[in-house]
């Protein structure tokens, strides 16, 4: 490999790879470039199915029924991949003749990978919408089950990553995609991402060897082999490669680390592939011990698992109860998933029921023995129910009465029936000891395997471990974090003023909190200041904190803009309901409060509200029917309530989780800390005393991945939990954390000052480096050259400069929210001059990205700047600087051009008149390619005119002012073309005929016929129903007799939006 390669020489690298014998040995079938090709190669499948011995008859009723499946995507491309993916894992049951009965066609031999037809193809030419040309496709027996598309080492992977999403579109060629398993992209610096089907940018892996290094008697020996042969290979994509395409594993990932979550479809993670196969291989390894009467009876027959927050836990017990129940069949294997928290129970019955897994959930702890002790159910669920309250963690208490039901309602003649694996949810509780305990004395030959998603305490390690065996495979917070699989946390304690009666202090208080802001975004907040003087004359601390909170919402970029939102953690019910109604009276109304409290009017007390446990229970009282919509002078009945309460919760939850700008804000005491999936969350306010699990956990709730606005998770402590942080020792492993190993909690949570700064001047550094290939004296034309190339290069310049465009606008968006948040603190730590000169540089490349986006014509696409680009520039960014963003939002191409035209005519120099000339050709292209589609011979011809423009242009075969004459005229036929008088009056009143008219030899008659069938056949959405799209071919047909003809025109009417 040499420094700059083209692409096409890490393909051949590639291709070599794959068919070499001695490595991976898959069959090469070759550039299929010259071809049109589909998803299932028909005669690599028959084959394949000949020789496993299938009679001719069950091969053809196979093959037809999974190619009209594949086809079928009159119900979207995610149904029919969906059973296409039952088809390869189940077979498909067909008969021969009626009478005779049914015989599964395995498509894939699980049982003996090496048995199965694994091909590659090079240059994939795919024609449907459009046409595309997949780099590489990997065939399973003759089924396209892979895409690989590679970039050069000095083109991100990311390109790669788009190209896959591009291509899963309706409008190219999304019908290939219904037979994949796994879309991937790669380069040799980078190595390769792997995601499936749909699955979004951010959400693509990077697979890795496993770190867990302990008990490695226990690792799968394929994994072991993959381990060694991937040790003497130095190429990380060839690594990579070879780490997920070797035949065995291969087999292994597409057959039982798929799954079809709720509408996505989702492939394991390397954790989650290493942590199952250690556990497989730990139940293998006891089969022999289950009813062995002489084994040691206190010896553990289970282990523990800890994934760390975020990193797809419950998605783990999936894949695992899946494998047991099907591996362990011939056992009578059942599972039953043991939980503690409502939220978890919901979130555990939701994943199962979302993969189409039936998943019995008991009602109490009678329930759960009257299941066990019958064989209906091998999959249940059981939860650990809290004694007269809602949701929260449950207690010992609670353990201790759940323990006592489980023994007085077991039955004389009970006999926990089946081999049962029991998945025991947040094992890390001291109470589980008790749990376990019990459970043995009803279930003794049960097999217990703990999960954990935080670390066990140094005083639990030793019981845990005495309880459920030794950890079985362990991923830590800091490699889910180094892996992208979770977001990294910043922290920062305030301290919250106590007294500030007088002016001065509340002033001092006002600046310290509006630091780094400019002047105008100062007075947006000086009108509210009024307010925050009243509050500090009169109230509280609890009204200090949420005064706090509500300045976040009007500064920081995420909960400014409505794209993230927070959850408050209150120390109690009572002060919840006190920090509701200060927000509500603050005008915050977007909150509420989710909690195990609910109302009943039968702990009113009414003959006195003079101790503070009445005073309280009040509060309570009234605060919460307030919140649910009830007047607390009707006194509600306890059941409306209840139901009220679940209803509100339910839509509460919905809200943050689905539409952040309308449910800001969660107050919380004891819920959803644990099991609760919420991306949008990026703040944890917590005024809270919390330590060791219960803190874990609930600062896990920000560390989840959202769009690309969210770039960490960020904690802010009002109760001081680790304590005062030394300059030197800032690793969090005192204090709040103390009850846990150092090395267990390394790199949880960073100080947000260093942490914020560091980012920044990352980023910085990064926009910087991006720019230093721009030629001198570095003007307008010359970065214009740089990021947009010239007018009339080739379609491949264009693309490389698009990707530069493209990594331009994201790191000048990410040096926006990053200055944002460090403009506060680098206003102490450095001169400012310095600060000055940051200004004006962050200043400068927003004005550089507007120019580019205009030069370019991706204005157009991108209008300009989001909004809450727009809100935070015009906080930290000088005023003036500011009120110039979005110049050229909404115009139209026309308004465009002339506005281009003001400096192409007037007075300035040659370069500056070059850079409007060539921004108006960049504009007016684009336009052309966007609509060419659509009347592709109408928008040849206009491109045709402007190429002879730029000629002109660049010939000076023309003043400024003759040339912008013809743009004017060019852009008109560009955006408006109804008003080019080469167009019959009964043409020109549809777009559609025009389009028409033009690409049939400008033929009236014709056009109008075309136009008349096409109108009575096309039915809302027929783009999708196959059925309605054969209808209208057909009609075509009788008008154009050739099916060649059919299929062009077919093509541009189903690009007009008025069919």
């Amino acid at each position: 490999m040499s420094i700059g390669d083209a692409e096409i020489k890490t393909q051949e690298r590639v291709i070599r790879f794959f068919k070499d014998p001695e490595i991976l040995g898959y069959q090469y079938i070759g550039n299929l470039s010259d071809y049109q090709n589909k998803n299932i190669k028909e005669d690599r499948l028959r084959q394949y199915l000949r020789l496993k011995g299938y009679a001719d008859k069950l091969i053809d009723a196979a093959v037809m029924q999974l190619q009209q499946e594949a086809g079928n995507l009159s119900r979207g491309v995610y149904d029919a991949n969906k059973t296409v993916y039952s088809r390869l894992k189940y077979g498909i049951p067909v008969s021969e003749s009626p009478e005779k009965p049914p015989v599964t066609v395995e498509l894939i031999d699980e049982a003996n990978p090496l048995n199965n037809d694994f091909a590659i193809a090079e240059e994939v030419t795919v024609v449907e919408q459009q046409e595309k040309r997949p780099d590489l496709v990997i065939y399973l027996n003759g089924i396209a089950v892979a895409v690989i598309e590679l970039k050069r080492s000095s083109i991100s992977v990311s390109e790669g990553i788009r190209q896959n999403l591009t291509n899963q579109k309706d409008s190219f060629i999304r019908g290939f995609f219904t037979t994949m398993q796994f879309c991937m992209a790669g380069n040799e610096s980078e190595g390769l991402r792997y995601g499936t089907l749909l699955t979004g940018e951010k959400f693509y892996m990077e697979w890795k060897d496993d770190g867990f290094k302990e008990h490695e008697e226990e690792r799968d020996p394929v994994d072991v082999r993959i381990s060694k042969t991937c040790e003497v290979i130095d190429n990380k994509l060839l690594k990579q490669i070879y780490a997920m395409f070797d035949k065995e594993r291969f087999i292994d990932l597409i057959m039982n680390f798929v799954v079809f979550d709720k509408g996505i479809k989702k492939v394991c993670r390397y954790n989650q592939y290493f942590g199952i196969k250690r556990t497989q291989q730990r139940l293998n390894n006891l089969r022999t011990e289950l009813h062995n009467p002489n084994r040691d009876q206190d010896k553990p027959l289970g282990g523990i698992l800890w994934h760390t927050q975020g990193s797809g836990k419950t998605l783990t017990m999936v894949w695992l109860a899946k494998w047991i129940l099907t591996h362990w069949a011939e056992l009578n294997a059942r599972v039953l998933i043991v939980t503690d928290r409502d939220e978890l129970d919901e979130q555990i019955e939701k994943t199962f029921t979302g993969v189409d897994e039936n998943i019995a959930r008991t009602k109490s702890g009678k329930d759960l023995l009257n299941r066990l002790n019958v064989y209906d159910d091998s999959l249940i669920c059981s939860l650990v129910h809290k004694f007269g309250r809602r949701g929260g963690e449950a207690t010992e208490n609670d353990y201790d009465k759940y323990i006592e039901e489980l023994k007085a309602s077991l039955p004389a003649d009970f006999e926990a029936k089946g081999n049962l694996v029991v998945f025991v949810d947040e094992c890390h509780r001291t109470q589980s000891g008790k749990l376990h305990t019990a459970m043995k004395t009803i279930m003794p030959n049960a097999v217990f395997i703990g999960f954990t998603g935080t670390p066990l305490l140094k005083k639990d390690k030793k019981i845990s471990i005495e309880v459920f065996g030794t950890y079985i495979h362990a991923y830590k917070y800091n490699e889910g974090v180094a892996d992208g699989v979770v977001l990294d946390l910043r922290y920062e304690y305030r301290d919250v003023p106590q007294n500030l009666s007088s002016q001065d202090r509340v002033d001092q208080w006002f600046d310290v909190k509006t630091r780094g802001l400019s002047s105008r975004a100062k007075a947006k907040l000086k009108e509210k200041w009024g307010t925050i003087q009243k509050v500090y004359s009169s109230r509280s601390r609890l009204e200090k904190v949420a005064w706090d909170i509500i300045q976040d919402f009007n500064m920081k970029p995420r909960l400014m803009d409505g794209n993230g939102n927070a959850i408050l953690v209150a120390d109690g019910i009572p002060t919840a309901c006190k920090y509701y109604e200060i927000f509500q009276q603050m005008g915050f109304k977007k909150c509420a409060i989710i909690s195990s409290y609910t109302p009943n009017k039968g702990e009113l007390r009414t003959d006195t509200v003079s101790d503070e446990d009445d005073t309280e229970t009040f509060l309570k009282y009234e605060t919460y029917l307030k919140m649910l919509g009830l007047d607390p002078s009707d006194l509600p009945n306890a059941g409306s309530v209840q139901a009220k309460v679940e209803e509100f919760e339910k839509e509460a939850k919905r809200k943050f989780v689905e539409e952040p700008a309308n449910m800001k804000l969660l107050i919380v005491v004891d819920k959803l800390l644990t099991g609760f999936d919420a991306p949008p969350c990026t703040y944890l306010y917590i005024d809270k005393r919390m330590q060791d699990h219960g803190l874990f956990q609930a600062i896990c709730r920000v560390n989840r991945l959202d769009d690309d606005s969210k770039d960490f998770g960020y904690i802010v402590d009002y109760k001081q939990l680790f304590g005062q942080l030394q300059t030197a020792m800032k690793d969090y492993t005192s204090g709040a954390f103390e009850g846990y190993d150092p090395e267990d909690v390394k790199g949880l949570v960073k100080d947000r000052h260093d942490a914020t700064v560091s980012y920044f001047e990352e980023v910085y550094d990064a926009v910087e480096e991006l720019c230093e290939g721009v030629e001198e004296p570095r003007g307008e034309i010359q970065y214009i050259h740089y990021f947009c190339g010239v007018s009339g290069q080739s379609e491949e310049s264009d693309e490389i400069y698009a990707r530069l465009r493209e990594k331009l606008y994201r790191l000048v968006s990410s040096l926006v929210r990053a200055f944002a948040e460090a403009k506060p603190y680098l206003v102490d730590d450095i001169s400012s001059g310095k600060l000055n000169e940051y200004d004006k540089k962050v200043t400068f490349y927003i004005e550089l990205k507007k120019t580019i986006g205009t030069a370019s014509g991706d204005f157009l696409d991108l209008k300009a700047y989001e909004p809450d680009m727009r809100k935070m520039i015009d906080n930290y960014i000088t005023a003036a600087d500011a009120e110039k963003i979005g110049d050229f939002d909404d115009l139209t191409l026309l308004d465009f051009v002339a506005k281009q035209g003001e400096t192409l005519t007037g007075e300035g120099d040659s370069g500056h008149k070059e850079g409007a000339a060539e921004a108006i050709e960049n504009n007016i292209r684009k336009k052309v390619i966007e609509k060419v589609t659509v009347n592709p011979r109408y928008y040849a011809k206009m491109s045709e005119i402007l190429d002879k423009l730029i000629e002109e242009r660049k010939q000076g075969v023309l003043d400024y002012a003759e040339m912008l004459e013809k743009y004017i005229k060019l852009a008109k036929d560009v955006d408006c073309p109804e008003d080019n008088d080469k167009y019959p009056e009964s043409i020109r009143k549809s777009k559609a005929l025009m389009a028409i008219y033009d690409n049939t030899g400008e033929d009236e008659k014709l056009a109008l016929r075309i136009h008349k069938a096409v109108k009575k056949q096309a039915l809302s959405g027929f783009r999708d129903n196959q059925v309605v799209v054969r209808r209208i071919k057909k009609a075509l047909f009788e008008i154009l007799g050739d099916d060649s003809e059919v299929e062009r025109i077919y093509k541009i009417i189903e690009k007009q939006e008025e069919y």
